[in-house]
């Protein structure tokens, strides 16, 4: 099994997995808001990520305070990516935003380059001026994007740090992916109850009856076990082995599979110049991953 997991094959696989489930995530989260306010969700969703994965804090022993820094630092900065993102999926529809967040791909080697100084090859540039390309046709051939849609661009800059900030922790193999992933869930599930017990008391209700909600429910779960647990792991443990930008590149079909799911779950209906315009983002995905090297980083320690 450790074999096969270390498989590059496997972890792109894995990857495509991970853009299929957070494609899908847009539209569950947009239902799931109909019912229960933006923090709570939050703060619910992980806070039981973080009871499933505390024995995994363990991993904290062997590490030393600049990466338990380290660690904190990445559970902040993913605070701020749902913080930016469910608020910005609230104010906009969710194939927009599915398709806006994956402009992180392009965002991502530039952090990339200006942190971890690794220049972008040309093609990455190339797919850089696709993607923009195809944000311009997203929004309608004009820059009036909405409150929601900044809100997700936001996001999809602070993915591309996340990505950099968690290599650059994971870089030795001390810290095990798992252990990342538990501590990013009790940064997140934390803020979010802080924020809402102090500056936003109406983001703080009563949890929902399971008998009249058993959907929300059923998201909530859907949530923590495929678009936390599973996605978050497979990120970081990708992320220790390989580059953030070929991660980034293999998850760059995430707004095809949101914008699907959001047609198919919630109705939503996208003009042809928006289709155009993300699918050109996709196109710009596959054009760098298509030069990308296949370069592998061994990480000390399995998760």
């Amino acid at each position: 099994m450790n074999a096969l997991l270390r498989s590059p094959r496997t972890v792109d696989l894995l990857l495509v997995a991970v853009a299929l489930v957070w494609g899908t995530s847009y539209g569950v989260v947009k239902g799931a808001l109909l019912i229960y306010p933006v923090l709570g969700l939050l703060a619910l969703r992980f806070g039981i990520t973080f009871v499933v994965l505390s024995p995994a804090l363990r991993g904290l022993l062997h590490a030393n305070w600049r990466e338990r820094f380290g660690v904190f630092g990445v559970g902040l900065l993913l605070l701020g990516i749902f913080l930016a993102e469910t608020f910005g999926v609230s104010l906009t529809n969710a194939s927009n935003a599915a398709f806006l967040i994956s402009l992180c791909v392009v965002l991502t080697p530039l952090v990339e380059w200006a942190w971890l100084r690794r220049a972008p090859r040309a093609v990455e540039w190339m797919a850089a001026a696709v993607s923009l390309l195809g944000a311009f046709l997203l929004t309608g051939g004009h820059f009036a994007a909405s409150p929601g849609d900044l809100l997700v661009l936001v996001a999809a800059l602070l993915r591309a740090l996340t990505s950099c900030a968690a290599k650059r922790v994971m870089k030795s193999g001390t810290v095990p992916p798992l252990t990342m992933t538990a501590v990013q869930a009790a940064v997140v599930s934390c803020g979010c109850a802080v924020l809402a017990l102090t500056v936003a008391p109406e983001q703080w209700q009563p949890l929902p009856h399971w008998h009249a909600h058993a959907a929300f429910w059923g998201s909530v779960l859907y949530l923590v076990a495929g678009c936390t647990l599973f996605a978050f792991f497979v990120q970081n443990y990708a992320v220790a082995r390989s580059s953030p930008t070929r991660v980034a590149l293999l998850m760059g079909s995430e707004p095809v599979f949101g914008a699907l799911f959001a047609c198919v779950w919630l109705g939503e209906r996208l003009t042809l110049s928006a289709w155009l315009g993300g699918l050109l983002i996709v196109a710009a995905s596959l054009l760098a991953l298509r030069h990308e090297p296949r370069v592998v980083v061994p990480a000390a320690v399995e998760a």
